[in-house]
């Protein structure tokens, strides 16, 4: 029994208004040279050419992903955009991944433990946070504003600020373990 090269692609009929026939499979009415598909559109190279280079522009090129921040809870990362110490951040806003949280009213400038003290205003009934520095994603010096990469029910879970202790090691332990718990797999 003959079967049809399913390879092959039907088309109408010819301008003569019979089909053309393929002789490695009589009865199958087709208009391509090649099997399905190994016809390149005009003005495309050819991909078995060995010699051929993509055409201009439709390839984007390819680039190696960065790789993820490790979380460094008290101290800035490299690319938040922190310009010296950090000083000149009191009286910025902050802005948590869903939206505004309060103003910087403090902050610390020592190597290996930055971090803001935020005022929260309303959003909190005007109770403060301590945010490490590792949370921060950028800094905005244009429109004095710090992002960072916490979202507003994150920052309110946190273990409550309190104005005595917030400088002790207990404390800041507890602040850094759990904001890098916050960040789950991601670092």
């Amino acid at each position: 029994m003959d079967r049809p090269n399913v390879f092959q692609t039907p088309h109408p009929e010819s301008s003569h208004g019979v089909p053309s026939h393929d002789p490695e499979s009589p009865g199958v009415p087709s208009y391509d040279e090649e099997p399905m598909g190994a016809t390149p559109m005009p003005g495309a190279p050819d991909p078995a050419d060995a010699s051929a280079t993509p055409m201009g522009g439709d390839v984007p090129q390819m680039s190696t992903p960065g790789t993820a921040r490790r979380f460094d809870a008290w101290n800035y990362p490299t690319d938040s955009g922190v310009v010296g110490d950090g000083a000149d951040l009191v009286g910025y806003r902050i802005e948590a991944i869903d939206g505004h949280i309060g103003k910087v009213d403090e902050s610390s400038t020592l190597v290996g433990e930055q971090y803001l003290v935020v005022d929260t205003g309303p959003w909190i009934f005007g109770k403060k946070v301590l945010l490490p520095a590792g949370t921060v994603n950028h800094v905005d010096p244009l429109d004095q504003k710090v992002y960072v990469d916490r979202t507003k029910t994150q920052i309110k879970d946190a273990p409550e600020f309190n104005p005595d202790t917030y400088n002790s090691d207990e404390y800041r332990g507890k602040i850094g373990d759990y904001y890098r718990d916050t960040y789950g797999d991601q670092m």
